[in-house]
């Protein structure tokens, strides 16, 4: 977030993102202990924010462990120096986001097919 200027920008409308400092250590069957961002911590401060218009974007699946309706997998930005020119991710997510900003209730979405929503596929 640093590394694309969102603290400095006034163009971005983001209320808040959440770091790995922000991340809390649950136990899995499947995977064991993992540590996950838990969206209910935001809930519980922020009334006004629920599951129905929370979106979680992250490049670890793991992270969505709690809240997995919420969470949509983006592609790790890699090799800023190398890949900035031709890394479109946030291009398409800005897309996605932009579609679906006209739902008043984000719960029913499947977010793990959001880059099939911009090539043309239906909600």
């Amino acid at each position: 977030m640093r590394e694309l200027g969102v603290e400095r920008n006034t163009n971005y409308k983001i209320l808040f993102y959440l770091d790995s400092s922000a991340m809390i250590s649950v136990h899995t069957q499947r995977y064991g202990l993992v540590d996950v961002k838990p969206l209910g911590v935001i809930w519980g401060k922020f009334k006004e924010y629920s599951a129905k218009n929370t979106i979680m974007f992250d490049d670890i699946r793991k992270n969505f462990l709690m809240n997995p309706q919420n969470g949509l997998r983006i592609r790790a930005f890699r090799e800023a120096h190398k890949n900035r020119d031709s890394d479109r991710e946030l291009y398409y997510l800005a897309k996605y986001l932009k579609r679906i900003s006209i739902l008043e209730d984000f719960s029913s979405l499947n977010h793990r097919h959001w880059q099939r929503m911009i090539l043309g596929d239906d909600l």
